[in-house]
């Protein structure tokens, strides 16, 4: 289809839509980096241990089983949604705001992902599927009980990937991407967990202190939630994590344009910054080209998770085989 497309276009008139790149709060994950002084000196391996990027729904397929069946979640979420988002966290600095400098950043993210094998696929990525559960005290069917969908279907629902971008800023940083469908609640985050305190001074006393947390908060709730350390009241020295949490839609006030609307004023502009490169698909399908290749060879036993839990088992061993969790901010 690109071929043919090229043939009539340039790629400077060509205008690829992935709706979550004109979400408000995608557009200020860039703002968050660049624009605050603090915050680039430990943009890197020196300072964090891990990037955690989920994307979790509470309803099913509803009536996209027909499509779903065709796409599942690799497709449907991870090929763009989820790798949209890590390339914005895991970018370098731009030389300018212009539409190729930000790309070409973009570009370098994806061609420096790790390289999946396909026994690194089955050992770094997980699937599920929900079965038949509870959805807000309410009994829900399965996926194979959903409307257009076969009765014995091995399409995922639900993806864990841990990854890594091997570039010098990145190198030992795990990235671990979530997205599922019929989970607890609805949420779209980024949490860049810092390394933990070398045991002395407050850390030797107080024993294990929670590490401090970045969140940038992208659906439903807008906003940046900063978790660190601070001293209870009280005469005894007990220290708790206390949070600074900016919500930039909660009031509620202002008429922010939808992600489509903002997308399609930027293309009559001829402003092609939020819109993806041929370079950037083609690198985003051959990182999910390779994992779904090796998951047609090995059919799970599906389903592997009830409806409103938070996936398989296997999803949380992937991440507590590395000493880590999955971190859940409401």
């Amino acid at each position: 289809m690109n071929q043919k497309i090229t043939r009539a276009f340039a790629e400077k008139n060509i205008y690829r839509i992935d709706h979550y790149l004109g979400k408000e709060m995608l557009q200020n994950i860039m703002v968050i980096r660049f624009a605050n002084m603090f915050l680039e000196p430990i943009w890197n391996n020196q300072y964090i241990d891990n990037i955690q990027i989920t994307s979790c729904e509470k309803v099913g397929v509803e009536d996209r089983g027909g499509y779903y069946e065709q796409a599942g979640a690799l497709l449907d979420m991870v090929q763009n949604h989820m790798l949209q988002l890590l390339t914005l966290t895991a970018m370098e600095p731009p030389a300018s705001l212009g539409t190729e400098d930000v790309r070409n950043e973009k570009v370098k993210v994806l061609s420096a992902l790790q390289e999946f094998s396909p026994e690194l696929v089955l050992k770094n990525a997980v699937r599920g599927q929900y079965g038949p559960g509870t959805a807000q005290g309410k009994p829900v069917p399965g996926y194979r009980q959903e409307e257009r969908v076969a009765p014995d279907s091995n399409i995922e629902t639900f993806i864990a990937i841990k990854v890594y971008v091997e570039n010098f800023r990145w190198a030992g940083v795990p990235f671990y991407i979530r997205t599922g469908k019929r989970m607890p609640f609805k949420s779209t985050q980024i949490i860049v967990q810092f390394k933990s305190l070398p045991k002395i001074l407050y850390a030797r006393q107080n024993g294990q202190l929670q590490p401090n947390l970045l969140v940038i908060k992208i659906q439903p709730q807008e906003g940046v939630f900063f978790q660190f350390n601070a001293k209870k009241q009280g005469t005894v020295c007990r220290i708790v994590p206390v949070q600074m949490d900016f919500c930039q839609n909660c009031a509620g006030e202002l008429n922010s344009p939808e992600a489509y609307e903002r997308l399609l004023f930027d293309a009559l502009r001829g402003d092609s910054t939020l819109f993806t490169r041929w370079d950037e698909v083609e690198y985003s399908w051959r990182f999910v080209d390779t994992i779904a290749a090796t998951w047609r060879q090995h059919a799970p036993a599906f389903p592997n998770y009830p409806a409103g839990n938070w996936g398989p088992r296997e999803a949380e061993e992937l991440i507590a085989r590395d000493g880590r969790r999955w971190l859940h901010i409401k």
